[in-house]
Parts: C-alpha cells; sequence; structure tokens
C-alpha cells in the first residue's frame, strides 16, 4: 500500500517588508505554489505585504522589540504560535528565512520536516557581535540547525562558512542561487520613470545603486568615492534607490562633502543641480536602474545580492566590491576566493571586482582605486558594452525555470523521505 503524503507547505519569514530575503521568500511562494499547498507565517506584518504572492498569509501577531525579557517573551510567544499553526495545518514540511525564524522554526516542533533557508554570512556579518553574536556563532546555530531536515544556503561562500566555519554535517547543505525573472525584469526595465530622474541619463554618466540603505551597504564609503569620481567627472550623478536606517548619515555626509542632494521631498526642478540622488523605495527599480551608465555594489558582506544580478540582466556594466558571499560566484565563478583581501581592480568575466571599503589603514587607497576604476570605465564605452553583452549573458543561468526545479525536487526529497 503506497503512503499519502501530505500536499502543504508552510514558509516562515519574520516580515513581509522591504529586503532582499523578502523578495526571494515571495519568489519562493509563487513558484512552490503551483505544485503545492501554500501558506506564508509572518512574525507580525507590521512592515505591510511589500511583495505579496496572493498565498494566504497568517500573522502569529508576536512584535519585536523591548528589553531582554520582552524579547525571551516574545521568543516563546512565536514558537507558541508556529507550533499551534503547525498542528491546524499539518504541513509536510516547514521552510524558514533569516535566522530568526530558522530557531522558531527548529523549537516549536509538531507536524512537518525543517528546511532552512540561510541567506546570509554568518561569519562575516558586522551585526553578528557581541556576547549575543558569540553565542549565535559558536552555539546556537552548530548546534541547533544540525536538527534541520536540510539547509539551503544561497551561495557557496555560505555554505563553507556552515561546514567548515560552524562544523554543521556537509551532506545536509545544498546550495541553490536565488533566481531572476529575466524576461519579467526586462520587461520592467523598458518602463517611463517620472521627472526628474527620466532625464538623468541625457545629462551626463550615471552611477546607480539599490537596495536598503543600511550599514552593510556601506554606502558612505560610496559617497566618499562619488567625490573623487566628481572631481574628473563633474557632470557625473549618483542615483540611490531604497530607503533604510542609514538614510540621515547619508544626507550629512553628503553636506560635509559638498555633494548637492536631491530627495523626493523636493520639486523635480531642483534636481538638475543634484550629484546624489535619492529616489527612495521603487516598486520597480529596474526601470530606473536601465537609465543608468554603471551599476555600483560597495556591500561589507552579502549572501547572493538579488540588486547585483537584477542591474546585470537590465543590461548594466556592473561593478562590486569582492565581499562574502556572492559578487565573486556571479562574476567570476570559476575563481576560489581570494587567500588575502582584493586590494586591486579586477576585471572578472562578467564584471570588475574591486576591494571592499572597510579597512581603515587601506580605506584612502581602496576609495581611490575604486574612484579611478569608475572613471577609467566611465570613459571607455567600448568596455561598458563588452560588460554590458557579458552581464546579460550570465543572467541566462540563474532563469526562474532552472532554479526554481533544483528546489522542487529539493521538496520533494525531503517530503517523501
Amino acid at each position: 500500500m503506497s503512503m499519502v503524503f501530505s500536499n502543504k507547505i508552510l514558509l516562515l519569514i519574520p516580515n513581509l517588508g522591504l529586503g532582499g530575503a523578502q523578495r526571494v521568500f515571495h519568489d519562493h511562494s509563487v513558484e512552490l505554489a503551483k505544485h503545492y499547498a501554500i501558506t506564508e507565517a509572518v512574525f507580525n506584518l507590521e512592515g505591510g505585504d511589500l511583495y505579496p504572492s496572493g498565498n494566504p498569509v497568517v500573522s502569529l501577531d508576536v512584535s519585536g522589540g523591548g528589553g531582554p525579557l520582552d524579547k525571551l517573551q516574545n521568543f516563546q510567544r512565536r514558537v507558541s504560535g508556529l507550533r499551534q499553526l503547525r498542528e491546524r495545518l499539518r504541513p509536510a514540511i516547514v521552510i524558514s528565512h533569516l535566522e530568526g525564524a530558522d530557531y522558531v522554526n527548529l523549537l516549536s516542533g509538531g507536524p512537518g520536516k525543517t528546511i532552512l533557508c540561510v541567506h546570509g554570512s554568518k561569519l562575516h556579518d558586522a551585526n553578528i557581535r557581541g556576547p549575543v553574536g558569540w553565542l549565535r556563532k559558536k552555539v546556537l546555530i552548530p548546534m541547533l540547525y544540525r536538527r534541520a531536515a536540510r539547509i539551503v544556503t544561497v551561495s557557496t561562500g555560505i555554505r563553507e562558512e556552515l561546514v567548515r566555519g560552524m562544523g554543521l554535517p556537509a551532506h545536509k547543505i545544498q546550495v541553490i542561487n536565488n533566481f531572476f525573472d529575466v524576461e519579467l525584469i526586462r520587461q520592467q526595465a523598458d518602463a517611463l520613470v517620472p521627472a526628474p530622474f527620466a532625464e538623468l541619463a541625457n545629462q551626463g554618466p550615471v552611477l546607480v545603486t539599490s537596495g536598503r540603505l543600511s550599514r552593510e551597504k556601506n554606502l558612505l564609503a560610496l559617497l566618499d568615492v562619488f567625490q573623487q569620481v566628481r572631481r574628473q567627472l563633474p557632470t557625473c550623478r549618483l542615483l540611490i534607490i531604497g530607503q533604510g536606517e542609514e538614510y540621515l548619515a547619508m544626507l550629512a555626509r553628503c553636506q560635509a562633502l559638498g555633494l548637492a542632494v536631491y530627495t523626493s521631498e523636493q520639486a523635480p526642478a531642483e534636481a538638475s543641480q543634484a550629484a546624489v540622488l535619492f529616489a527612495g523605495f521603487q516598486a520597480n527599480p529596474h526601470a530606473f536602474i536601465a537609465k543608468a551608465t554603471l551599476f555600483v555594489l560597495p556591500s561589507l558582506n552579502e549572501g547572493f545580492p538579488m540588486a547585483l544580478g537584477e542591474a546585470m540582466v537590465c543590461g548594466l556594466p556592473v561593478v562590486a566590491a569582492d565581499c562574502p558571499t556572492g559578487p565573486r560566484e556571479i562574476l567570476s565563478p570559476a575563481t576560489p576566493e581570494p587567500a588575502q583581501p582584493l586590494r586591486h581592480a579586477e576585471t572578472a568575466p562578467y564584471g570588475v571586482l574591486l576591494p571592499v571599503i572597510s579597512n581603515i589603514a587601506t580605506y584612502a587607497a581602496d576609495v581611490t582605486t575604486w574612484s579611478q576604476t569608475l572613471t577609467t570605465l566611465l570613459l571607455n564605452p567600448i568596455e561598458q558594452d563588452r560588460l554590458r553583452e557579458q552581464a546579460r549573458h550570465r543572467m541566462n543561468d540563474f532563469s526562474r525555470q532552472h532554479i526554481a526545479g533544483q528546489w522542487l525536487r529539493l521538496v520533494e526529497e525531503v517530503r517523501q523521505s
């Protein structure tokens, strides 16, 4: 007599607000719903649902924040709430995204095997620090993550961290890169953008970056780089797409560097004198990105940088910090991570890799390396065209169909094991 396996899958993430992990969560939800009955669960909906999938969403209605006791009580409520939801839905699998959700997934128990999707570096994330960071890296992750049926990392570098750095069993960990809806992104890239952004490309070269304005994106260092670029190319502009906690610090840095700013609160006519333009959150960032000359990613660390890949789909030449993890895997997949941090510009097969601007001792030299590389590339349309074509070609390796197929095979293997 054949066994009957549940067709229900529960997806868990802390929130559905702005972020790369949330976008990937949405993509997985949409794809898996073509084959399974999907329910999404979140700790709370305080940040809204910025990437709605159309699948049912259940909120555990547990807020975050507060002191240590509040956080402990909230964690216990999340674990209890997820356990009740699992008992009610009786899913075959519970897939969690982001570390907070992973702990709740692993400790809640109840029906459903656990799969964890790890989006970012654990060893290089500056937010994982102090006594709590030590506890997470040395105790919680090594002890708890091995309870999962499977662990998926979005890059090879993260898998190596978990296996070699944290001692997790290699046979449980599989790399599945994020996918890009190439056709949709290219359609969105052709959309019109409002003034004053539509006119930018006609006024000189444009550098663009996109993503959450957070510390790990290292955007304050990018402003230092851009000031030097402007000395050589006074008509160059920097377009920043996104919102986040570093916004006010970035405005202050622009003022200190003498870089005139345009924000969405100003009248469009005021943009003509601005060097740095803040576009804020955009539902369709691809239309803005496609109007630029070069995409830049100065991050301190990544997981598998979606914004970098999306810019490549849009046909932009890309320049990225050789940070852990993801940029090298995308831009130079055949080369290993260097033994020593990169201190020069490396022209990779699909873009340009540059030093991570974080070391105080090399900060000035790294900023100069970035500014010289960007200036040279902005003045070389032939090289831009070559990198543009290479970028488009590379992104075919991350198609929705190819990557979604890997997830479906994994889910079915775990479901029937």
